[in-house]
């Protein structure tokens, strides 16, 4: 029981880091789906070791329809899991989550096909999914990183890096910036290697239609 206590202490703590519009430990203990998610999980994740799998699927299913959440009972899950507003959240059953990361809603953490064994993508610790991401496949995306809204990951990510676009691409890699990137958390102000790469191309048909020109005369 005091470990249980202890555990809700440390993500009510996290969740007042995490989210300016928390007002009081009350409110986030009454009205946070990730609280709620979280602690279902972790008690159907008990059972599920255990091989008592229908009640942990019952458990979790019943966490879905509370809180939109929907965590297999056999990911994996370290410290300080934050899922900001949660709604359409779904992490499989192979999936790890190392510590002290941030998923946003509508994430997806799934596979790609029917295939045994690990199917699921491995989080490192600290990573940040923006939302409506979807990262697919049972790769590892490394400590420190940063997922855009609305990326599609299909490939490892290598640590300290920010991924963008469909299909997702490292615009920042170990400190060095390859495009500029403004906010560590923020989903909006971060470059499109596809619309900057659309721009170059547009840049070099404007030189070419001038030196044509330039040939005609």
């Amino acid at each position: 029981m005091f470990n249980f206590i202890k555990m809700v202490a440390r993500d009510v703590k996290l969740i007042k880091k995490s989210d300016p519009a928390a007002k009081n430990t009350l409110e986030i203990l009454l009205t946070y789906p990730t609280l709620r998610a979280i602690r279902c999980y972790r008690l159907a994740h008990w059972f599920y070791e255990r091989k008592n799998f229908t009640t942990a699927r019952i458990i979790s299913q019943w966490a879905r329809s509370k809180t939109g959440i929907e965590i297999h009972p056999g990911a994996t899950i370290g410290k300080g899991l934050f899922i900001d507003h949660g709604m359409g959240v779904v992490i499989g059953e192979t999936a790890i989550i190392g510590d002290n990361c941030l998923i946003y809603q509508g994430v997806t953490l799934g596979g790609t096909g029917k295939e045994k064994g690990k199917r699921h993508p491995t989080l490192g610790n600290n990573v940040l999914v923006g939302a409506g991401a979807k990262v697919l496949g049972p790769f590892t995306v490394g400590n420190n990183v940063k997922i855009a809204a609305n990326a599609v990951v299909l490939n490892a990510i290598p640590d300290n890096c920010t991924a963008v676009g469909v299909p997702a691409r490292v615009v920042k890699m170990n400190g060095k910036k390859i495009h500029k990137v403004t906010c560590d958390i923020d989903q909006i102000h971060i470059p499109d290697p596809v619309s900057q790469e659309i721009c170059k191309l547009k840049s070099d048909i404007e030189k070419l239609r001038k030196e044509i020109a330039r040939l005609k005369k």
